[in-house]
């Protein structure tokens, strides 16, 4: 008996949204559509479980925050893979410009090569007198 129930396919939980003739963006995303559980992590910076700085160099703060936004994430069952969006507040531009290829390094070891959905914003100061970056995120766990 012939079965008439189509197979589909499922929709992936994350598409990254990439206009035609764009060019193609660099360690970023412009843009991200999800379903799923969304998680949103608050604000990180680079310091441990215990606020406490082990740095004041901008990438090892950064390798921090991004851990710490990880850890947050697992409480839910999430993965870096699964962060569609991050949002980071800098001190100071130029110091973030100038670590780029040690920036990079730290972002792919902690997050790998997913790239969300990115803003970076210089800020005139952060709550935390010692933090050179803030960073939150937000992640969709698929169902």
């Amino acid at each position: 008996m012939k079965n008439d129930r189509q197979e589909v396919a499922a929709e992936p939980a994350i598409q990254i949204l990439q206009p035609a003739g764009w060019a193609a963006p660099k360690g970023y995303s412009n843009g991200i559509a999800a379903r799923g559980r969304t998680v949103v992590v608050g604000g990180q910076v680079g310091w441990d479980a215990q606020c406490r700085f082990h740095t004041s160099d901008f990438a090892g703060q950064a390798k921090q925050a991004l851990q710490n936004i990880v850890a947050v994430l697992a409480e839910a069952g999430g993965r870096p893979e699964h962060i569609i969006r991050m949002t980071w507040y800098v001190i100071d531009k130029r110091e973030y410009l100038a670590c780029y290829p040690e920036l990079g390094r730290a972002y792919r070891e902690v997050i790998g090569r997913n790239f969300p959905a990115m803003t970076a914003v210089q800020v005139a100061g952060l709550i935390e007198d010692a933090a050179r970056v803030e960073i939150e995120a937000t992640a969709v766990i698929p169902d």
